[in-house]
């Protein structure tokens, strides 16, 4: 199961619970209406939160269903500590910007044994999933230290970084972590430093201490309002510049794997030799040094329309390859005119 559906489960675990707890008891139809799912799903929810441990049962017969364990007035003391922080990262984070969720998670913490409830609330602002990635998807495993964040994080407790910059230097540094943010399959930590409030690539982390030290959270520090401060500052900087390409249908799946968000296409018709369809194509990078790394590899699949500077990088690039490989290049071009030479 992928980590969107993984959270959009999770979520749905939360609101049946919340209906149990406000009801006393339910039947699968009944749930299946309030959630808008098939009936078979609500089942198998309220059959995975009996199996996991949640005290839910079902009773058979005229006027049955599905209750919690002591009816709608129990503390949900099923639910151990760990169980408690799990159940809200996942929840918390799929829905940490809707207001509805953010009551419904208020409920749910109401019912908890007041011993949870501190971090159960701290969990369910610890992480922000923002699906979209950066350019072409790339899957990656759990990082190894995502449980340690995660427990900085919702315990409040400072951690010293063991962190790799872009130029592989490695520093220590001792931060006060404010939240996690998934993007695509990027895990990004945002901290409070000496110099303000900084984001650190998890990849990069080699490694992480959790101090005894409180850490320091400013007052009224919103996870996902920063992250989007955030973001925006880096897609600013990432799509500094533009791109205009021709490229022909059949690539474009391909080209979109590549370039991920940072394609846009517009279709436009030309009838140049071949009166070919073709797509045009924006793509956004950087620079335009890396817009025509990117695309070096496509030769004359793609053509660049514009700006002058990417064609003559294009330019450069397929000069240096010659350079290196002159007598590759020479034969080359000798069995292609041989080919080509009437018989």
């Amino acid at each position: 199961m992928d980590k969107i559906t993984d959270i959009v489960s999770a979520s749905r675990l939360v609101s049946a619970l919340l209906l149990l707890q406000s009801r006393g008891r339910v039947t699968a139809r009944e749930l299946a209406t309030e959630l808008e799912v098939s009936e078979k799903t609500a089942r198998r929810d309220l059959e995975a939160l009996s199996a996991s441990g949640f005290p839910v049962y079902s009773q058979a017969g005229r006027g049955g269903g599905w209750q919690l364990l002591g009816g709608a007035r129990t503390d949900l003391s099923g639910l151990t500590a760990d169980e408690t922080r799990a159940l809200f990262l996942v929840a918390g984070a799929s829905t940490s910007v809707t207001p509805q969720a953010k009551a419904a998670l208020r409920k749910l913490v109401r019912a908890l044994p007041e011993s949870f409830r501190a971090d159960a609330e701290a969990a369910a602002t610890a992480v922000v999933v923002d699906p979209t990635a950066w350019g072409a998807p790339s899957p990656s495993p759990r990082p190894e230290l995502l449980s340690d964040l995660e427990r900085a994080v919702i315990e409040r407790k400072q951690i010293e970084l063991g962190y790799r910059d872009r130029t592989r230097k490695v520093s220590l540094r001792t931060v006060h972590p404010l939240g996690l943010v998934s993007k695509g399959d990027v895990w990004y930590l945002l901290a409070h430093t000496d110099a303000g409030l900084r984001t650190f690539r998890v990849s990069r982390i080699g490694s992480a201490e959790v101090s005894d030290e409180p850490a320091v959270r400013p007052e009224g520090f919103d996870l996902a309002e920063a992250w989007r401060n955030v973001a925006a500052s880096i897609a600013e900087l990432r799509t500094n510049v533009s791109a205009t390409i021709l490229v022909d249908r059949q690539h474009l799946w391909s080209l979109r794997y590549q370039f991920g968000n940072d394609l846009s296409l517009t279709e436009f018709a030309t009838s140049r030799d071949d009166s070919d369809t073709r797509l045009e194509a924006i793509i956004a990078g950087p620079s335009s040094v890396m817009i025509a790394q990117h695309l070096a590899g496509w030769g004359a699949v793609i053509e660049v329309v514009e700006p002058e500077q990417v064609q003559l990088e294009l330019v450069r690039i397929a000069g240096e390859l010659l350079s290196r490989y002159p007598e590759v290049a020479a034969n080359s071009i000798r069995t292609t005119t041989s080919e080509e030479a009437p018989s």
